[in-house]
């Protein structure tokens, strides 16, 4: 069930990648030559960062291939952390594209550079905007069904880029009303937002590599499992970690001290396979199977 569950996930993860990767593409091609056409280094500049997308998409695909390999000998809890180590990379470039929009356009402003754009860089710019933040949407959406780290970080270069055009549109806009740094201003803002989102993604990234508990909602959908099992009396030492995509989890419960083995056993293989039917995400489970006695009681 849980090698479906990845198949599932990785299938549609590796679509949305594709599409940003098609997209990309696309835009590389028209900032360029617009960019060429207009002599705006704003939109070339730009082009550049829809470069640097492309190399994320490309690091998020390696990540699935990668992290969704089946465990061995050496990796017997899976390799799902190539994810997450994915992840972490892509919110390194992402901190790098926020902090060299804030130097280049903070150069400008000490410069007193000042450009000319024309009214087709505002058409290519809008363009840019419809497309990645289409693209956003689409691969956020993916990312947090699965619980996908990478595809998530590389959701946010999207939107990252789509907002380094909005600073195109604005420097235009402002440079004709008089406002010569308009562009630069723009572009400092929307660097210290990509900041930002780029601390916080590594944050998370780090997270998982130090083995903190899955997030709250997952957890209170497992107890939530546990408590409908009406054979289980009691339960406790639940944990849960993280690797890549995959929920790892053991538990302690307390049954019936008169039961079998065999019947005990039963009501931990149905409650994982519960488990498996409710929790979205692939679910590792450990089960330990106490008798409901007063001194094992919590």
């Amino acid at each position: 069930m849980n090698d479906d569950k990845q198949q599932t996930a990785t299938k549609q993860l590796r679509g949305v990648t594709y599409l940003s990767i098609g997209a990309n593409v696309f835009l590389i091609a028209g900032k360029f030559i617009v960019g060429a056409i207009t002599g705006s280094l704003s939109l070339v500049a730009d082009a550049i960062h829809s470069v640097s997308d492309m190399l994320t998409d490309i690091g998020v695909l390696l990540g699935l291939y990668f992290g969704s390999r089946q465990p061995d000998s050496s990796h017997q809890y899976g390799h799902g952390k190539l994810e997450t180590l994915a992840a972490g990379a892509i919110a390194v470039g992402l901190l790098a594209v926020g902090l060299g929009m804030i130097y280049y356009a903070a150069r400008d402003i000490a410069k007193d550079n000042v450009t000319h754009p024309r009214n087709l860089v505002l058409a290519a710019a809008a363009g840019a905007i419809a497309v990645k933040e289409a693209v956003y949407r689409v691969t956020k959406v993916v990312a947090v069904k699965y619980h996908c780290p990478a595809a998530l970080a590389n959701a946010w270069h999207d939107r990252a880029d789509a907002l380094s055009s909005v600073a195109v549109i604005i420097g235009v806009i402002a440079q004709k009303f008089g406002f010569n740094h308009g562009d630069q201003v723009a572009a400092i803002g929307i660097g210290v937002m990509v900041v930002v989102v780029a601390i916080k993604l590594f944050g998370e990234c780090l997270g998982e590599l130090t083995e903190r508990a899955v997030d709250q909602a997952t957890i209170e959908r497992i107890r939530g499992v546990i408590k409908a099992n009406g054979q289980i009396r009691q339960y406790h030492r639940l944990r849960t970690r993280a690797v890549g995509r995959e929920v790892f989890l053991d538990i302690h419960i307390l049954v019936d001290p008169n039961l079998s083995v065999a019947a005990a056993h039963e009501i931990s293989e149905r409650l994982e396979n519960t488990l498996h039917e409710q929790i979205p995400r692939p679910i590792n489970i450990v089960v330990h199977i106490e008798p409901d006695i007063p001194e094992l009681r919590r």
